[in-house]
This record gives C-alpha cells, sequence and structure tokens, in this order.
C-alpha cells in the first residue's frame, strides 16, 4: 500500500504547538514564566498549545526565549535550481573588482 504523507497548514500547526510546548518544558519553564520572559500573554500562550493559534510576532518571541528563532530565517528563502546548462549560463557571475580602501 502507498503511504502518502501530506502536509496541511493544521499538521504543521500541531507539530509546531508540541514543539514549542516540549521546548518550553526542556527549559523548565511554566507558561506563566516564558510569558512574562518573551512578552507573549499568558492567554495566548495557553491559546497557541491548545489550538496552535498564534501571531506570527509572538510566535517569534516565544521562538527568541526558547532559543530556536534562528530557524525562522529559513522558511521562505528562495533557492536558484538549475535545472539545464542554459539555466547555469543565465546566472550572474559576480563582478571583479579591483582592491578595496579602508
Amino acid at each position: 500500500m502507498l503511504d502518502i504523507n501530506i502536509e496541511t497548514p493544521s499538521s504543521i500547526l500541531e507539530v509546531l504547538k508540541d514543539n514549542f510546548k516540549q521546548k518550553r518544558l526542556s527549559f523548565n519553564l511554566t507558561q506563566e514564566g516564558l510569558s512574562k520572559k518573551s512578552g507573549v500573554s499568558l492567554g495566548s500562550l495557553k491559546r497557541f498549545e491548545n489550538s496552535g493559534q498564534i501571531s506570527l510576532e509572538s510566535l517569534l518571541k516565544l521562538a527568541l526565549v526558547l532559543e530556536c528563532l534562528e530557524e525562522f530565517k529559513n522558511i521562505a528563502t528562495i533557492k536558484n535550481e538549475i535545472h539545464s546548462m542554459d539555466d547555469l549560463l543565465k546566472q550572474e557571475k559576480p563582478k571583479k573588482q579591483r582592491g578595496s580602501i579602508k
């Protein structure tokens, strides 16, 4: 039988909320403690851990305290994929520069 794993926004939210709760617990923080350290209201944190619903800004504040903020920088990066030799040749070559004056 073919096992197809299709990710949905709901399934990603479920994973995120569970991961953040586990991170919080690994830092030995209560919900109240994380709320105070991050500046995210206790109600917002509880709602996030229960339903996955949270604003992006609040999520990033939690990530800062839980030391995983850096991982968010790579979410929507643009990749330069090469599919043919033409694609490779079209890429802009870095311009040569003479030494700079300091």
